[in-house]
């Protein structure tokens, strides 16, 4: 019999009326059930958060970042058995479910640190003889407890994206999980209780979508940092716009091999990390590479070296060390992306590899000659489809690029430092990888887009001065 799990409200477990089910993307096994909260219990734990704001901000340092350091320290030592908890609810293979675990070590780690040094800054007024005498003394403090909104691609790392800025900072937090993936963030509350943060300053509720809307609206939570789909997160803003809210969304992120990149050598490279990270988790990274885009005097060559290395994806159950690809998070995103795919190809485009669905595995997919009016051309696949064109020139390249109302992360294959500083200049796009595919994520830089790609930016330092606001002291009568 399937125990259920309890849920984080206030910082203590909880149990609800109802539950709901997790299964396992591969073969729809049972995996657990969760408790839902009840209205009752989602109101006492915003009333909790509302009440620990002063609490919480007020907090030294060290026991933030000490907080953070035992929940680094825990992670590590637990990594095997939450890997294969993420591989359990979300499907992705058990290598990248240990990649994600150490991720998220590092992310907490980065957060202690960051909660140690953030120290604020100091000005002298006396430039002007209005201010002689004055010094400020400038700091940043919470804007309010945050609502963390979480989706199901990175079930713990994205988790850590939003729980462990806002602790750096002592700003009380309401994480809502994914409900496919909701286990890898109920872990993580199982840590946190470890530690001696106040009561109220962190609760992990996996409220049911249905229930959202009064969260978003709940003016004792103005800060609302959401990772998902364009759609509900520019809903989520248009509904609150006098709230501060960050919004991590979507793409169709482009890898650009450009006439200079041309060896045997450099080909096998750019062709071997497009395959990896057009498939990686799936396709279901926010920079998976989606769009190749080839120098026509590299095109014909890349062409074939991507389709043999997308062949070479190992696909099956993702516990299994060998796989490479797994499935998708559930049969109903699988149906989507075959049904994507089947309109591109009644537009004309090639299937060169893939195209076909088992259950909720897709098969790694290159399509060429994709026509403009196909719904790939334009949305977010969110699955293990990728298409290649050919372009003439840098220019050309970089207009294909832009071409796309999303503006995450792009690569850029070229040896040339000037053309290095043109894609940084003239794509637009939150971060340009030169040299690799637009997938690498360092989680302590700034991530996110522009465009429909979302505002505001994750990165543990980045998302701390998001969660705050600048507050000027003013020292007057000083003998400076």
């Amino acid at each position: 019999m399937t125990t259920t799990h309890e849920f984080w409200l206030a910082g203590r477990r909880a149990s609800g009326e109802t539950a709901f089910e997790v299964r396992h993307p591969h073969d729809g096994s049972l995996v657990a059930t969760v408790g839902v909260p009840t209205d009752a219990q989602v109101e006492e734990a915003v009333a909790a958060a509302a009440a620990a704001v002063p609490v919480f901000a007020a907090t030294p340092a060290h026991q933030r970042a000490g907080a953070l350091d035992h929940v680094a320290k825990r992670l590590a030592e637990r990594t095997e058995e939450i890997a294969k908890l993420i591989t359990a609810e979300n499907g992705k293979p058990i290598k990248w479910a240990r990649g994600e675990v150490g991720r998220a070590v590092s992310v907490f780690r980065w957060a202690a640190e960051e909660a140690r040094r953030t120290n604020g800054e100091t000005m002298r007024l006396d430039t002007d003889p209005g201010g002689t005498g004055r010094y400020a003394i400038v700091r940043r403090f919470p804007r309010g407890a945050v609502l963390g909104i979480a989706p199901f691609n990175f079930p713990l790392n994205l988790v850590a994206h939003k729980v462990a800025p806002a602790i750096a900072v002592g700003a009380p937090i309401i994480l809502k999980p994914a409900p496919a993936t909701p286990l890898s963030a109920l872990v993580l509350g199982e840590i946190l209780a470890e530690t001696d943060l106040p009561a109220g300053s962190w609760s992990v509720l996996p409220v049911e979508n249905a229930k959202m809307p009064a969260l978003v609206q709940d003016k004792r939570l103005p800060v609302i940092s959401f990772t998902g789909s364009d759609k509900v997160g520019y809903q989520i803003m248009d509904s609150v716009p006098r709230k501060h809210v960050t919004l991590e969304l979507g793409g169709n992120a482009a890898a650009v091999v450009l006439a200079d990149w041309n060896s045997e050598a450099d080909l096998d490279w750019a062709a071997s990390r497009i395959a990896l990270f057009a498939n990686y988790q799936g396709g279901q990274s926010c920079i998976s590479v989606q769009r190749v885009i080839a120098d026509a005097s590299v095109y014909d060559r890349l062409v074939e070296k991507v389709v043999e290395k997308v062949r070479a994806q190992v696909t099956g159950d993702p516990y299994d060390e060998a796989t490479d690809v797994g499935p998708l998070v559930d049969e109903n995103a699988a149906k989507r992306v075959e049904s994507w795919v089947e309109d591109a190809v009644a537009k004309g485009a090639k299937v060169l590899t893939g195209g076909g669905r088992d259950g909720a595995a897709y098969a790694p997919t290159v399509l060429a000659e994709l026509p403009a009016d196909a719904i790939l051309a334009t949305a977010e696949v969110f699955g293990p489809v990728l298409s290649l064109h050919r372009v003439e020139g840098t220019e050309e390249a970089f207009a294909a690029v832009n071409d796309s109302a999303f503006g995450l992360q792009a690569g850029v294959f070229t040896h040339d430092v000037q053309t290095a500083f043109r894609a940084h200049r003239e794509l637009e796009v939150g971060g340009v990888v030169i040299g690799d595919a637009p997938s690498y994520r360092a989680d302590q830089m700034p991530y996110g887009g522009v465009k429909d790609s979302g505002v505001g930016r994750e990165g543990v330092r980045y998302a701390m001065d998001d969660f705050t606001f600048e507050k000027v002291l003013v020292l007057t009568g000083l003998d400076l």
